[in-house]
């Protein structure tokens, strides 16, 4: 469920982005001309932001009324209608974008999610997002993700410890960078260490943290890794995986498979807006006041 009052600055911004000082394509509209519009799905797919599609409608005029006909999670299939949206119809217009934009994109990554967790969801291994997300809205990118069926890695640098190579590196050595690390941090923050040979996984092993990532290793060397590892550790695979190869990654024995793609390259799910036919008395008082 989301807390929706997180999302008006994200939303009220990326509306002053488009409208910016006034939209000069609907100035052909009456401002006090009521419509009715429908928002319809024009694929297959788990829809995901149409709350936050509403709030956009309501931001740009809060007369206006949505009746939605999905909710989060739901599946969806081409031509299906899934908003009713009436009131004015400048501000339908003014907010049609915006919304699209969340719903397309949130759409695209629950959609994906869902094909991957489903790919694997019998051998008890969760799909995880990263830190790999669109600037300023991860929030709602990794609330697509659980949306999908999909689960949270870490929202940011603050909520756990992730020592990457660059640590390793600076602080001269894993096992280094492990130590100096629990000098600083409370008893309650896990500790995982990314790791790229056998090597690695068994000096993170005698250093006792939580969570041992496997990066860009062969299949081979996953399935040797989760064994050294024996339940010591959450196991984690992370690096290229994708639908090709994400069956047999998973079958190694590993515990969380971390994917990047799920947000930073997702495909869109696409909508459309369809205002309903006017009246020909209404056509006819447009077409009256343009001559003013």
């Amino acid at each position: 469920m989301l807390a929706m009052f997180q999302y008006e600055e994200l939303i009220e911004r990326a509306l002053k982005e488009d409208i910016g000082t006034g939209d000069i394509s609907s100035i052909i509209i009456p401002e006090d001309y009521q419509g009715e519009a429908k928002i319809y799905a024009k694929e297959q797919g788990i829809i995901c932001g149409i709350d936050i599609a509403e709030l956009v409608f309501k931001k740009v005029d809060p007369s206006i009324v949505c009746e939605l006909k999905v909710k989060d999670g739901d599946c969806i299939t081409h031509g299906m209608l899934v908003m009713k949206i009436k009131g004015s119809l400048t501000g339908m217009l003014q907010a049609e974008r915006t919304a699209l934009n969340f719903l397309q994109h949130l759409s695209g990554i629950s959609s994906a999610t869902r094909k991957l967790a489903d790919t694997v969801a019998d051998l008890g291994v969760k799909v995880v997002d990263t830190r790999k997300t669109l600037p300023g809205i991860r929030n709602l990118q990794k609330y697509a993700v659980r949306i999908g069926g999909g689960h949270n890695h870490r929202f940011g640098l603050y909520d756990a410890v992730i020592l990457k190579d660059n640590h390793h590196a600076v602080a001269g050595g894993l096992s280094e960078a492990v130590r100096r690390v629990k000098t600083k941090i409370g008893h309650m923050v896990k500790i995982e260490v990314e790791c790229e040979t056998l090597q690695q996984v068994k000096d993170a092993l005698a250093c006792g943290v939580d969570v041992i990532m496997l990066d860009n290793m062969s299949i081979q060397e996953m399935k040797q890794a989760v064994e050294m590892i024996n339940h010591k550790a959450i196991v984690e695979a992370s690096g290229g995986i994708n639908e090709a190869n994400i069956r047999e990654i998973a079958e190694t024995g590993v515990d969380i498979l971390s994917m990047g793609c799920l947000t930073h390259s997702v495909e869109a799910v696409d909508f459309s807006l369809v205002v309903d036919d006017m009246k020909p008395s209404i056509r006819k008082y447009i077409h009256e006041a343009e001559k003013i």
